[in-house]
């Protein structure tokens, strides 16, 4: 039997696999083993591939430490400081509660650098109130599924700086194209949630209080000086990325021992109505004692579980493309496109399928060294294409058939994958809205670079 013909009834078979839910990680192990002995590859090869990545993985290495921190930040009671702050600010609107969600995944997005942390810490956490809010359980999940695409797009992220090393551009530049974008990201997912919301008239509404939004930021300072310390440290040198992630979760776990202490001696319970609070109870949080910490460690072990072999394998997938020639057939299609416009927006619609069924990784590692260098000879500036590019990797978060939010918000929140879908294409369309403004905008990304 012909090799084409193998290669396409091993791809239809895992294909078929992944729609009987199968994991991904196992669809696209046995396309890749499949592949291997296909193209009479050594299995030992995949071995040390899948060893390489781990030991060697330039991503990974912040990878653990910015998911702990994400842990860390919801068992101390930061996190829900954050969403306190962001509720009082919009929970007079409706649908309040949905957007302050959104809003607070833009925040928490700022400490984590995961899409999937920030997916999972706001999901777990402000599902069940929405829920109880009067929210469909269907939409909560997708509105933190969303919400998370933001979490590899505002700085610091982890992408980023895989993307400014393959390529060779500065890190901290790549973080500061990236503000403007992720605001906006979450401003049109915000949109899109109030007219949802208005529509279906979901959320309970609260009166705007600027005592409560005062009480509830100064309620959030730890949050804030957590974001403030990261970028400081990432945007001044004083820390590689990795180390910024470290000194993170250093300091969430400082801060949980120490406000638990606080609370254990002043014999202290956090009262639930914010208008109860002290100025003094504000300002400490519920923190955590040693004994919590395997717990919290488990917890992120389980999520770094799941995504470390899925991007490990794809790296090998990725490997075996290019053996077939995938990459040489993509960089001519390409370039045979000719103007600006053709070559940008058809390397974003190569970037949207390709984020369909792969993590936004491997599609980094296989596709930005093919596309930037063409991008860049019909004159996209390469920060810019760089934004473009990963924004348009995040929204593969949320899209079927792949859409790793989707897996990790029905995780949490217990609702079914397919389930989710009816809520997410509203989500989807204000993402793809903001991101072709973004393609069409160059000043969006370049504007707050310091040469600007």
């Amino acid at each position: 039997m012909a090799d084409s013909t193998l290669i396409t009834l091993i791809s239809i078979g895992v294909t078929i696999l992944f729609m009987l839910g199968t994991p991904v990680f196992l669809v696209i192990g046995y396309w890749v083993i499949g592949m291997s002995f296909v193209l009479g590859l050594p299995l030992d090869n995949i071995g040390a591939a899948l060893s390489d990545v781990f030991t060697d993985g330039f991503a990974l290495l912040a990878m653990p430490l910015f998911i702990l921190t994400g842990d860390l930040i919801n068992r101390s009671g930061i996190a829900r400081r954050l969403s306190d702050f962001a509720y009082a600010c919009l929970g007079w609107v409706r649908g309040g509660l949905a957007m302050a969600s959104l809003g607070a995944c833009g925040l928490f997005a700022a400490i984590s650098g995961s899409n999937s942390a920030t997916t999972a810490t706001i999901g777990s956490m402000l599902h069940p109130e929405m829920v109880k809010g009067g929210y469909d359980e269907r939409f909560s999940a997708a509105t933190a599924a969303a919400g998370g695409t933001v979490g590899i797009i505002i700085p610091p992220s982890i992408i980023f700086i895989v993307y400014g090393f393959l390529l060779n551009l500065p890190i901290s530049d790549l973080f500061v194209a990236g503000i403007l974008p992720g605001a906006l990201m979450v401003a049109g997912m915000m949109v899109a949630c109030w007219i949802i919301c208005t529509i279906n008239r979901w959320g309970y509404l609260i009166p705007l209080n600027p005592l409560r939004v005062l009480k509830t930021g100064l309620g959030a300072w730890l949050g804030f000086f957590a974001i403030g310390l990261v970028l400081w440290g990432i945007y001044t040198g004083k820390f590689s990325p990795t180390e910024a992630a470290g000194v993170t979760v250093g300091f969430c776990v400082l801060v949980g021992f120490i406000c638990l202490a606080i609370n254990k001696l002043t014999n202290h319970e956090e009262d639930e109505d914010i208008n109860n609070r002290s100025v003094a109870e504000m300002l400490i949080v519920k923190g955590f004692g040693p004994l919590e910490l395997p717990s919290i460690t488990m917890r992120s072990s389980q999520i770094t579980g799941i995504l470390a072999p899925l991007i490990a394998v794809s790296v090998v997938m990725q490997q075996i493309l290019s053996v077939l020639g995938a990459q040489q057939f993509i960089g001519d299609f390409v370039t045979s496109m000719g103007g600006y416009y053709a070559v940008l927006f058809t390397a974003m619609a190569i970037v949207f399928i390709c984020g369909m069924i792969l993590e936004s990784l491997p599609v980094t590692i296989i596709l930005a060294p093919i596309l930037a260098p063409i991008a860049h000879s019909v004159g996209v500036e390469p920060v810019q294409f760089a934004v473009v590019f990963l924004v348009g990797a995040s929204i593969g978060f949320i899209t079927p058939p792949y859409g790793l939010n989707l897996y990790v918000a029905s995780g949490v929140t217990g609702v079914p994958y397919f389930r989710l879908l009816r809520y997410t294409w509203p989500y989807l369309v204000a993402l793809i809205t903001v991101w072709i403004i973004v393609a069409l905008v160059p000043s969006l990304a370049t504007t707050l670079l310091p040469n600007q």
